[in-house]
């Protein structure tokens, strides 16, 4: 089934061709990114964040202004999240116990190359078995993390189960598919890499974490939920507050 918001995404999105470049930049670029920073500086990483805002903002140039706020939407609570469990808690450490300036603009990529996933026409197409597939590659991984990882990893199959409601219940199946392939990529490399290391149990001491835990693609529908629901109301806001602009200029 194909939901009013993959279907409102595909008909906005100007060609099929176009949906399979946003998927190559962004993967090609976040493979970029973490290649290089891997033995990089400081001032490295400033600049992959300048670069990778620009790759960004032209990547949305052929968006709708709907995924274009869904997007920034994502990237705040992404930050959010970012700053409050790197720095703050140490959940997980970047190589400076900082959080790279590339980082918001590439929770952006990740989630537009999910999205773009979502929408590609094989994907939709096989929805179902994409769907199936997901949950069955996300066990599988998320019960390696449970018995036989080299560290136990509960906080990955908390993650694996909202995973899952969401690809059961949620709004944006094929965005879910998408974020489940980008997310797990995009971990294991970085870790493989050191970019950023996983604490073995979260701040309370309970609940043990696999490098990387298996489901954090879960975490992704989460950012979907809040972008689905304020980025209608915050579009709607901006463009009243331009016209009102307008209309004091005008006047």
């Amino acid at each position: 089934m194909t939901t009013v918001l993959e279907r409102r995404a595909q008909r906005e999105t100007s060609a099929p061709d176009a949906t399979a470049r946003v998927v190559a930049v962004a993967m090609l670029w976040i493979t970029a990114v973490l290649l290089v920073d891997a033995g990089s500086t400081r001032w490295t990483q400033r600049g992959l964040g300048i670069c990778t805002w620009l790759v960004l903002v032209w990547l949305l140039r052929g968006e709708s202004p709907l995924v274009r706020m869904q997007t920034a939407v994502v990237i705040v609570f992404a930050s959010i999240v970012e700053y409050t469990f790197s720095p703050l808690l140490e959940v997980y450490t970047y190589r400076f116990d900082n959080v790279p300036m590339y980082v918001p603009p590439g929770h952006g990529l990740v989630y537009l190359a999910a999205l773009a996933i979502g929408r590609l026409e094989w994907v939709q197409a096989h929805l179902r078995l994409c769907t199936a597939a997901v949950m069955l590659g996300g066990g599988a991984y998320a019960g390696y993390g449970l018995t036989s990882a080299d560290r136990l990893d509960v906080l990955g199959a908390f993650w694996f189960l909202c995973l899952a409601g969401f690809l059961l219940w949620g709004p944006s199946r094929g965005l879910y598919v998408g974020a489940f392939l980008v997310v797990t990529y995009l971990e294991i490399a970085g870790t493989a890499l050191g970019t950023w290391t996983w604490q073995a149990v979260d701040p309370t001491g309970l609940i043990p974490i696999g490098n990387p835990p298996s489901g954090a693609a879960g975490g992704y529908g989460w950012f979907d939920l809040a972008a689905l629901l304020l980025a209608p109301a915050l579009l709607t806001s901006w463009h009243d507050l331009r016209r009102r602009v307008t209309r004091t200029r005008a006047s």
